[in-house]
């Protein structure tokens, strides 16, 4: 029911889309290579771009030639439909949360031309559930007439009540509602005419105009990459010069914010990743602590001389070991020191000082006796 031609030849070759009704490459002037090559240049810089549903078509030819699309999850992504923001809020630019450098907290763009976001209550939507009969359809038709003629004088406020009794008449049809919105973007009522325009996508998802003005009210608003979306969009349905100069106006901004992001989340990435590794080098620093702790813990890593077991295993207990004068005399004997560099005699001293009684299985080795005998000489205690 929509009245908007779609897909001419040279509209749909400049815009990127197959059709039959394009039979060769000559039909392609310049200008219009200019703004395919725009468009891929989006695609590009935003390869989400592609998994808007409004691209569905567009996704599915290039996957047909061997094309592989990247999941959106490793792209920076627009909204999953435009439509679907809160379009009555006062727009700002998308800005991460505030980076660890000061230059990455601010992005600077050129928002000549955008308005305050118009706030008024939405405007009356037609009765889809009602049954149009012939008569209510050329009533409509009348009544568009009106609203066209209204605006050609430049009489909006005419000729919205014009195509608003349309609408009411033959609520179904998406012309009446991009129609209304092209009279809402000249309004400056931006928020009025994307809901007008997401009514109408609704309606026939394949009609250029309803993304063409949807895409100049977002352009009204500071959305710069949803009015990137929408319009380029627009042109690969049906090619118009009007909204190709709107979209080489708003490109560059829509693609410098995807450069922002990126950039600050590369950033982010970097600085998580950096964190990581701090974590593990402060969690292993933890563990060799804890290690060295366990060891000075464990039987023999705190007696004697460092020996496993301490003295106080040996017969008679040596009580009072620590401290005693005669110590200082065992620590300075020679023949001490060098028994203590035996592998035998300290091997056989590790085992008394576990169990004193396993003394008896070294009674007729003459090295460990003579060890034990000074001793227990040097503390007074007999073996």
């Amino acid at each position: 029911g929509d009245n908007f031609q779609k897909f001419p030849a040279g509209a749909a070759g400049a815009a990127g889309v197959p059709s039959s009704s394009v039979s060769s490459s000559n039909n392609m002037d310049s200008q219009k290579l200019r703004d395919l090559g725009a468009f891929v240049q989006l695609c590009k810089g935003n390869p989400a771009v592609l998994h808007m549903p409004d691209l569905r078509f567009f996704r599915d030819w290039l996957e047909s030639m061997g094309a592989t699309i990247p999941p959106p999850a490793e792209h920076p992504t627009f909204p999953e439909s435009p439509k679907k923001a809160n379009t009555e809020e006062k727009t700002e630019v998308p800005i991460p949360e505030p980076a660890v450098e000061s230059e990455e907290s601010e992005l600077e763009i050129d928002n000549e031309g955008v308005i305050e976001p118009d706030t008024e209550e939405p405007q009356e939507m037609g009765d889809e559930s009602l049954e149009v009969s012939e008569e209510s359809m050329d009533q409509a038709d009348e009544k568009k007439m009106e609203a066209m003629n209204a605006l050609s004088e430049g009489n909006f406020e005419v000729a919205v009540e014009h195509f608003t009794e349309a609408i009411k008449l033959n609520p179904r049809l998406a012309v009446l509602y991009a129609k209304r919105a092209s009279v809402y973007v000249k309004m400056q009522k931006p928020n009025a005419a994307i809901r007008d325009c997401d009514k109408a996508i609704s309606i026939n998802p394949d009609s250029a105009q309803p993304y063409k003005w949807r895409g100049k009210a977002h352009r009204l608003l500071g959305h710069w990459e949803e009015a990137a979306v929408d319009l380029a969009t627009a042109c690969k349905l049906d090619y118009d010069d009007d909204t190709s100069f709107t979209l080489k106006e708003v490109q560059p901004r829509a693609q410098k914010i995807i450069e922002h992001r990126r950039k600050y989340e590369r950033k982010r990435e970097e600085k998580a990743i950096q964190e990581r590794i701090e974590r593990a080098k402060k969690a292993k620093e933890e563990h060799e602590k804890a290690r060295k702790e366990e060891e000075g813990r464990r039987p023999g890593a705190a007696g004697f001389g460092g020996f496993p077991g301490g003295a106080g295993g040996f017969p008679g207990g040596m009580p009072g070991m620590a401290g005693m004068p005669g110590l200082n005399d065992l620590l300075g004997d020679p023949e001490v020191l060098a028994a203590m560099q035996d592998p035998e005699i300290m091997t056989a001293f590790q085992d008394v000082a576990q169990n004193p009684a396993n003394i008896s299985k070294y009674q007729n080795n003459p090295k460990v006796m003579n060890f034990v005998g000074k001793l227990s000489s040097k503390f007074g205690a007999k073996p």
